[in-house]
């Protein structure tokens, strides 16, 4: 019942059918999470894409300006000096062989996973553990690297991976929110510039159609697309 309550107070000063400015639907979103934990703040866009086509995908990866808040946990698969450089580097879990049969076996205690390139016919043979959780290392989204100490960095910094989905839904954290709002405001602005750089050559027609932005537990607002400057 409490819960209940709480929502509804938070829809109460919401026009569902308002469009807001980026400002103040960031100012919104930061009155409406009440929870008892610092929620994460969502941006949701529908592109005017069909994923099933592969020349309309949207995929890539953002270094956002203020990170995300969250703690990321990385494990690199690497060998010899590549191992070395990654603990120093701060990755949580690094191994070969060993953490192959750890994450064959369906323990994925991590958030991000890295590979050096000779280590790929080995990781490989995870892509169905790895891939429906989005976390096979991928050269275009620089998680099969030699330069592991750079792709441990930005994970920890802040680095989020973006992919439309089926019905041409892109979603991400872009911050907690506890934030100060320019900073979610400039985390959202390098987000959907983003998603407008990644803009594939199949799309037809208006690509960025709606955007909105929403905390864990709290509503979502619609934004004017215009005042993100996209």
């Amino acid at each position: 019942m409490a819960e209940g309550k709480r929502l509804k107070s938070a829809y109460a000063g919401i026009d569902r059918n308002k469009f807001y400015s980026l400002a103040d639907a960031v100012k919104v979103i930061k009155a409406g999470a009440v929870a008892k934990f610092d929620e994460t703040v969502e941006i949701a866009l529908n592109l005017g894409v069909d994923p099933r086509h592969a020349d309309q995908m949207v995929r890539g990866v953002v270094e956002l300006p203020h990170g995300t808040g969250k703690t990321v946990r990385v494990a690199v698969f690497a060998k010899g000096d590549k191992a070395e450089e990654a603990r120093k580097a701060g990755a949580d879990i690094i191994g070969a062989d060993d953490l192959f049969e750890i994450v064959n076996g369906g323990t994925m205690d991590f958030d991000r996973c890295i590979a050096t390139p000779d280590m790929m016919g080995l990781v490989g043979r995870l892509g169905k553990v790895l891939g429906p959780r989005g976390l096979m290392p991928n050269p275009k989204l620089g998680t099969v690297t030699a330069n592991v100490t750079e792709a441990i960095r930005a994970a920890k910094a802040g680095q989020v991976q973006f992919r439309v989905e089926k019905a041409g839904i892109v979603h991400a954290g872009i911050g907690k929110a506890s934030f100060a709002e320019d900073k979610l405001a400039e985390n959202v602005k390098a987000f959907v510039d983003a998603i407008n750089k990644a803009k594939p050559q199949g799309a037809k027609g208006t690509y960025l159609k709606k955007v909105s932005l929403s905390s864990t537990m709290g509503p979502g607002v619609k934004l004017e697309i215009a005042s993100i400057g996209a």
